[in-house]
């Protein structure tokens, strides 16, 4: 049986670039948004998602959270953890500076990524969000006006575009995560080296009170759980009112975490495994 794999599209996003990494021969299918690509997932138009978690640089993608949370509930069943380079993408038969450059386009994460460069080299530009770096990438390459887009390698590939400029982010060591979700973990199959381990907890709290969050975390800490994040979103039921996400740098067991969701439901927390899966470092060309 073929997998079919979807993804954050078109082609020549950095999801792509994940998926090419992590998965060979199989059938990839690009969706124009992310809730498009977890909702394949779910109705079953695909057997995998893969879809942008986490930037080292601008942080969580909070529509792939949010979605996941408030929407269509899927098992994440591993991560991809890739290096981000950003360029600067101009049509073949551009032939000017930086400053004949009038726009800009590109995702708003990619965008984000490249502010210091914008600012410094491209003043004169406006910018231009897009649902991806691929879409940018398409349409600077069907369009002939002096325009340019932010984007990958494999973006410039796909849409036959000119790399004008290298390395354009603001910081090095820039990364990625990616969550592949799946409701089939058996059709998951990477065949690269695993990292770590990883646990991606949801909590909710039974009331905004002082002290709760410490307690919730003492849960944790005596148990000696090395915590990689925690990051709050709001439930959308009233200001004030929030979810936590808590990532712990282990894989799921039956002592520490029962002893860990026993202790917070016993104050009144509602505790939800997002996951427990393996962790890929990948390098991507």
């Amino acid at each position: 049986m073929s997998v079919k794999i979807g993804y954050l599209g078109p082609k020549g996003t950095f999801t792509k670039l994940a998926v090419d990494a992590a998965f060979n021969g199989d059938d990839k299918i690009s969706f124009k948004t992310i809730p498009q690509c977890i909702d394949a997932v779910n109705n079953e138009k695909v057997h995998i998602g893969v879809v942008p978690i986490e930037n080292a640089i601008e942080g969580t993608v909070h529509l792939s959270i949010d979605y996941l949370v408030h929407q269509v509930r899927l098992p994440i069943i591993a991560e991809i953890v890739v290096p981000i380079q950003q360029n600067l993408l101009v049509h073949r038969d551009f032939a000017g500076e930086l400053l004949d450059i009038k726009e800009v386009h590109s995702h708003r994460h990619a965008i984000a990524q490249c502010q210091q460069y914008i600012h410094k080299f491209l003043p004169q530009a406006t910018i231009h969000y897009t649902n991806s770096t691929g879409s940018a990438a398409e349409m600077v390459s069907a369009n002939g006006n002096p325009i340019a887009a932010i984007g990958n390698t494999l973006a410039a590939e796909e849409y036959n575009l000119n790399i004008m400029e290298e390395n354009i982010h603001d910081y090095p060591n820039n990364h990625t995560r990616f969550i592949v979700l799946a409701k089939n973990k058996e059709l998951v199959k990477i065949n690269h080296s695993t990292d770590l381990e990883r646990t991606s907890l949801l909590i909710t709290l039974p009331e905004d009170r002082a002290g709760v969050l410490h307690q919730v975390l003492s849960a944790f800490a005596w148990r000696k759980m090395n915590l990689s994040k925690i990051e709050s979103r709001p439930m959308k039921t009233g200001l004030g009112n929030y979810f936590f996400i808590i990532d712990v740098d282990e894989p799921y067991d039956d002592a520490l975490f029962p002893g860990v969701q026993g202790e917070l439901e016993a104050l009144g927390c509602k505790v939800t495994i997002l996951g427990t899966y393996p962790v890929y470092k990948l390098a991507c060309k």
